[in-house]
């Protein structure tokens, strides 16, 4: 049975998710048709860019992306106490750079509103406010840009992808830690790349690239804070090189029906997070082999339960 988009995406219980899009046609979203031999492969650059100036609107975080032949996954980290901070303008701003704006709002901008008016821009400022941090709209713009250019490019109509994104709530950060290994891993895994670093439209490369470079100010996703930090909405509560080190030794186990894999060594923020070896081996390869809606402890599965009022959760224990 279907679940309520809802209840699959709640910020009161978890602001972290994997979310998951698949083409719905024969032909590649990227890559090599192999029955015709046309190239689509920069149409991954079409969807890293995408994802990376929604980033800038949105208030929705980008922690980790890799861009496939067929799909695509998302890591991100629902920020609404950041769009609750936002001034009217600012919301206004935001919503701007991507949708055109109703007379009715350039006139408040101008001040020249009548009350009435003013209270009815106040009510559609508070929707686009909520819409900042909707994991579905966010989803929704971007596949919407991508399947316009490619069915332009395809000169043809219809579906481009599936009809409902698939996501997953990451309730601790151990399930955090995975589904972002996970995503960065995807091009080791299918054979296409040989190193994370090597791995095109991926978000580890773009953050090893940014490193690198000293570009910093430039990287658009969800920086690294470390577990020392007091407000984990400023970042990810890990140390970039743990994290580096982390994908490093995931990468190196042999995983059955999997081609690639990498030489790494063991990092230190297993300790810290009290995991051991087979037990996150296990649970970065039962991400997606499972019908797991949601990730996290028992204990945490247990509360999502009791929160939600459900009799079954269908969730992966950590």
């Amino acid at each position: 049975m279907t679940i309520a988009r809802a209840q699959l995406v709640s910020p009161d219980i978890t602001a972290y998710y994997h979310c998951v899009s698949r083409c719905v046609r024969r032909a590649f979203l990227c890559g090599e048709d192999q029955l015709t031999g046309k190239s689509y492969e920069h149409r991954r650059y079409w969807v890293e860019q995408r994802i990376l100036a929604l980033a800038q609107v949105f208030c929705i975080d980008i922690c980790a992306y890799a861009v496939m032949s067929n799909h695509y996954h998302l890591v991100v980290h629902i920020n609404r106490e950041k769009a609750a901070q936002l001034s009217d303008k600012e919301v206004i701003e935001r919503w701007g750079k991507e949708h055109q704006l109703p007379q009715l709002i350039l006139k408040y901008l101008k001040n020249q509103t009548s009350a009435s008016e003013i209270q009815t821009c106040r009510k559609i400022i508070h929707l686009w406010r909520e819409r900042l941090y909707s994991l579905s709209w966010l989803m929704k713009e971007l596949n919407f840009s991508i399947a316009k250019q490619a069915n332009q490019e395809d000169q043809c109509r219809g579906h481009f992808w599936e009809g409902r994104f698939k996501s997953q709530a990451l309730l601790d950060e151990k399930a955090l830690l995975a589904a972002m290994a996970y995503t960065d891993l995807n091009p080791v895994r299918a054979g296409i790349a040989k190193t994370p670093e090597t791995s095109a439209y991926t978000s580890i490369k773009r953050r090893l690239d940014t490193l690198n470079t000293a570009q910093a100010p430039q990287l658009k996703l969800f920086p690294f804070v470390g577990e020392s930090s007091q407000k984990k909405s400023d970042g990810i509560p890990f140390h970039l090189i743990d994290y580096i080190e982390w994908v490093d030794w995931i990468g190196r186990q042999v995983r059955e029906g999997k081609p690639g894999y990498i030489d790494n060594k063991q990092p230190s923020i297993l300790i810290r997070l009290s995991a051991n070896h087979m037990d996150s081996f296990y649970l970065c390869t039962q991400l997606e082999r499972k019908r797991c809606l949601w990730i996290g402890s028992s204990k945490r599965l247990q509360i999502v339960k009791d929160q939600l009022n459900r009799q079954r959760l269908h969730g992966l224990s950590v």
